[in-house]
């Protein structure tokens, strides 16, 4: 493991070498994801029912990937059952909290543009499935995925909640509140 990958763990209070899946399976399922919501779209332009139930569909296997883990999700379990086994063994895996937490993402987006839909907003629908599809695409085409980089801000806000809150400024909220020429253990002022 890299000293980059392993602070990175230690930042997020993911526990190293805990439920962990090769990085290509979320990367193959982000390829179909993208796929699926460039047809969503282009049905949007011709039949907006069509989108809805392709919309619907691609909901509930974000909600399968949110609520039992890439290893359950209906393409990790395609790649996992045709192409994994033709691939060389894995040399990079990741955690699978933080995938968990972007399917979650994708499928409050796909909520909304289903929403979208079905109320008779074509735009919204578009709309809300365009993000869904630029989160996929840049996790697909880029390795970059939206979803994991914002879950250790998520991870630390719920530890905070569930630990009774905040226990004082954070040293930004300081430091900004004191201005840029107050020391860094100066409080405050009102």
């Amino acid at each position: 493991m890299s000293t980059e990958t392993r602070n990175t763990s230690e930042r997020t209070a993911i526990p190293p070498a805990t439920d962990r899946v090769d990085v290509r399976g979320p990367r193959f399922a982000a390829w179909v994801t993208t796929a699926v919501l460039v047809v969503v779209l282009l049905a949007a332009a011709v039949s907006p029912v069509a989108a809805a139930v392709l919309i619907a569909l691609q909901a509930v296997v974000f909600a399968i990937g949110a609520a039992a883990g890439p290893r359950e999700h209906p393409y990790g379990r395609i790649f996992a059952t045709f192409l994994a086994p033709r691939l060389a063994p894995t040399s990079e895996t990741e955690p699978t909290p933080p995938l968990r937490f972007a399917q979650l993402l994708g499928f409050v987006f796909a909520a909304v543009s289903l929403l979208g839909f079905v109320l008779g907003s074509t735009i919204v629908g578009a709309v809300f499935a365009g993000f869904a599809l630029f989160a996929a695409f840049l996790n697909a085409a880029f390795g970059i995925c939206l979803g994991c980089q914002i879950y250790p801000l998520v991870a630390r806000l719920r530890r905070n909640s569930v630990h009774g809150g905040v226990r004082g400024p954070s040293v930004v909220t300081r430091a900004s509140a004191s201005g840029p020429d107050a020391p860094a253990g100066a409080p405050a002022s009102n």
